[in-house]
């Protein structure tokens, strides 16, 4: 499916689900301490149950999920199948999946994850997919046009939450402007930013949501990386931001800290609420939405 003239798009999708549950998006990730604070067995095993009894409590409470990919992978084979049941468990519930595995790589290869991840009916059907842009943005091309055919998403990481990144994506590079012989530098992250908003731009009308986002981390100097929160963006790009709850943000500087980019940002938080435990965390889901509404109004 096309996101052409949208309305049915990963974009437009996206937009509900924040509409409709807010923009909370519950991490689900199998951390062996949270393995054993949940009572259950560092295996493959344990992270399906785990998996699946936070789909149960994220559902009808937050409307998406993000699974760390390798949490499950290290269990080889059997960790993928647990990983197909939790993402397909999700999709019976009606949540959007975001499978989080930063998938990076030249673009025929980029090519082949974008259909393992993002192939409807595929046995790792997700609605959207991490990827790393280190090879270039036009390297993603295969598979951000891959993802819009087919109603999915992508989430280019452009400044992300850990800081060993921060200064390589402070980085300055210089980009030639339209006028001819002109030229100007900007951040490896606005770089990143403004190729992704390029491609959006010449797919769908200005109006509506594009369906490739950036990963924008709440922490490491955000927005001090030349990211410019106040940009325009049209069509509207979707931001997911990590590094909320146990990373150090706060889910109530939300606003402070992605300006115009708020509506369509993804509040990304998963140890701070996993940590609740199965019994807790949907209460934990529940107060941290509800914190979350009153800090958007």
């Amino acid at each position: 499916m096309s996101d052409a003239g949208f309305g049915f798009g990963f974009g437009g999708v996206l937009k509900s689900a924040v509409e409709a549950f807010g923009p909370l998006c519950v991490g689900i990730d199998p951390h062996d301490f949270l393995l054993q604070e949940w009572g259950l067995p560092s295996s493959a095993a344990g992270v399906r149950e785990f998996g699946l009894r936070a789909v149960d409590a994220v559902s009808g409470r937050a409307g998406i999920v993000k699974p760390q990919v390798a949490f499950f992978e290290r269990f080889g084979s059997a960790g993928y199948a647990a990983l197909e049941e939790v993402l397909a468990a999700s999709r019976a519930a009606g949540i959007i999946t975001i499978a989080d595995a930063k998938r990076g790589d030249i673009d025929t290869s980029l090519a082949g994850y974008a259909e393992a991840w993002l192939t409807p009916g595929s046995p790792l059907e997700a609605d959207a997919l991490t990827v790393n842009p280190f090879q270039g943005v036009a390297s993603l091309e295969q598979a951000m046009t891959y993802a819009a055919d087919n109603g999915k998403g992508l989430f280019v990481l452009a400044a992300t939450s850990n800081r060993e990144a921060a200064g390589l994506q402070r980085a300055r590079i210089e980009r030639i402007g339209s006028d001819q012989g002109s030229s100007s530098t900007v951040t490896v992250s606005r770089a990143i930013i403004d190729d992704v908003s390029a491609f959006n731009a010449g797919r769908i009308d200005a109006g509506v949501v594009g369906s490739i986002g950036v990963v924008l981390g709440a922490t490491v100097d955000f927005p001090a990386q030349g990211v410019d929160v106040d940009a325009p963006h049209s069509p509207a790009l979707p931001v997911l931001a990590p590094g909320f709850g146990h990373q150090g943000a706060q889910a109530t500087r939300v606003r402070e800290l992605f300006g115009a980019l708020t509506p369509l940002t993804l509040v990304s938080e998963s140890r701070s609420l996993l940590q609740a435990g199965p019994h807790g965390l949907a209460a934990a889901i529940d107060a941290r939405s509800a914190e979350l509404r009153a800090a958007l109004g």
